[in-house]
């Protein structure tokens, strides 16, 4: 399976895991031509557990609603994620969309990140929230 989903004490209320993970295989295809094998690990967590991880491995004391690592080999694409649920839900308040829209747009952006995307410069960033309403819209479709 291209991606897997793990919860790490917290629920992620995540369905549908084997056609999100298949979806997630193609987008690195469309996007990654020269990835043969995509091996992508999601981590849900809390807000604790992913600001150690901020703090440890990126040397940010701020709270964030994802963290992804390239742990790519070759023609393989290797992704560990971190998702803060706790996050995600405030994210979907603040933006008054549903907690699986905003879950699910979380995990695209993760995948993008991957396949290149940048959201540091305000042009990067308008990119990337048009690449996730994309993948949301046909991920919907797909449903």
């Amino acid at each position: 399976m291209p991606a897997v989903f793990n919860e790490h004490n917290i629920k992620s209320g995540l369905k549908d895991k084997r056609k999100l993970s298949a979806f997630l295989d193609s987008l690195v295809q469309l996007h990654l031509e020269d990835i043969k094998k995509t091996r992508l690990n999601y981590i849900f967590c809390d807000d604790d557990y992913l600001l150690v991880i901020n703090k440890q491995y990126l040397d940010h004391d701020t709270l964030t609603d994802i963290i992804t690592f390239d742990l790519s080999e070759g023609t393989t694409l290797v992704g560990e994620i971190y998702v803060s649920v706790d996050r995600v839900k405030e994210n979907a308040k603040q933006f008054n969309v549903s907690y699986i829209d905003e879950l699910h747009r979380v995990i695209f952006h993760g995948a993008l990140h991957l396949c290149g995307f940048k959201d540091k410069k305000p042009e990067d960033e308008r990119e990337m929230r048009t690449q996730e309403d994309k993948c949301l819209l046909n991920y919907k479709k797909k449903l």
